[in-house]
């Protein structure tokens, strides 16, 4: 069982890897990391803290980004290709390979984090003191290491970046050493981006179950939207906006993701808040991510098990 779902995974990720709309994000978020140092060239001092806040946000809205798409456009592209067939006459059951194509697109978000995250870190140590020709000498070498993979050993060039993103993030985390604060927040931002995703990764891969890319799309934008306003929602003033709304309101917030809970402020992030710690909102973060991906592909598994494909 294990080894079919792996299987699946990790297909999964080599077909996302080759998309070239993750080529285009992958490209628009080292944009927005490279945007963030010039921005924060008109802060002075607090040139690291606009880096790191920055680049934070944005290692989370890409990764969103892509885990729309590549979930919401996966199972299509397997129908579309007729590729499903073969796979489905296997002796392979159809929550198997759902979770393997989950997995496999948790698999692509970790590596896109990783490089993001480290590419963050990497603009971080240089904004701390360290010389800009070392950041860009690795950041230019893991590109041309990438290059030169795809052209002499295609064979490896999808399986190159799990190990070469992992490098990056460590060097940049040992390159940020010298501002620690916003080392924590771009690491603090990483580890909350890969949880949340796993959520949407998961409501893409249910919508993806039963519906069409476009639609899937929409469906999981709009609950990201709806979850990352639900503390709002569950707030309405009923003075404004009456008490049917405020109730429905109320609900909406119960029924989706609280995805604020992956946005913490940045106190939390830097050790200096009184109210709690990282390392608890992390593990009270992992255990919603958990139950959410459990009881949303436990769902998909009942509709696409439903599913007919003639």
């Amino acid at each position: 069982m294990l080894g079919r779902i792996a299987t699946i995974a990790y297909n999964t990720y080599r077909e996302a890897v080759r998309a070239r709309v993750l080529l285009g994000l992958a490209a628009l978020a080292l944009a927005t990391a490279l945007y963030a140092i010039a921005v924060g060239a008109f802060t002075l001092k607090d040139a690291p803290r606009v880096v790191s806040d920055l680049g934070g946000a944005s290692i989370s809205l890409y990764a969103i980004l892509v885990a729309v798409v590549v979930g919401g456009t996966s199972l299509y592209r397997e129908l579309e290709q007729k590729t499903i067939y073969p796979i489905l006459a296997r002796p392979i059951h159809r929550w198997e390979y759902l979770v393997g194509k989950y997995l496999g697109t948790v698999l692509t978000l970790l590596v896109f984090i990783a490089f993001d995250a480290g590419a963050v870190l990497l603009i971080v140590g240089t904004m701390a003191g360290r010389s800009p020709l070392l950041g860009l000498g690795i950041g230019v070498g893991a590109a041309g290491l990438l290059g030169l993979t795809a052209w002499k050993a295609p064979r490896w060039a999808t399986t190159l970046p799990i190990p070469l993103g992992l490098a990056v993030l460590v060097i940049g985390a040992s390159l940020s050493g010298g501002a620690p604060d916003e080392q924590r927040v771009v690491f603090g931002m990483g580890i909350l981006a890969l949880l949340e995703v796993g959520v949407v990764a998961a409501l893409a891969t249910l919508f993806a179950s039963f519906s069409s890319p476009f639609l899937s799309v929409v469906f999981t934008l709009g609950t990201v939207i709806v979850g990352r306003s639900a503390d709002t929602l569950a707030k309405l003033p009923e003075s404004v906006f009456g008490s049917t709304i405020k109730k429905a309101g109320v609900v909406l917030s119960k029924v989706v993701p609280n995805l604020l809970v992956y946005v913490p402020p940045r106190p939390l992030l830097t050790g200096e808040s009184t109210v709690g710690n990282l390392a608890t909102h992390l593990v009270g973060a992992t255990l919603q991510t958990v139950a959410w991906a459990v009881g949303l592909l436990a769902l998909s598994s009942l509709i696409f098990r439903q599913r007919d494909f003639l």
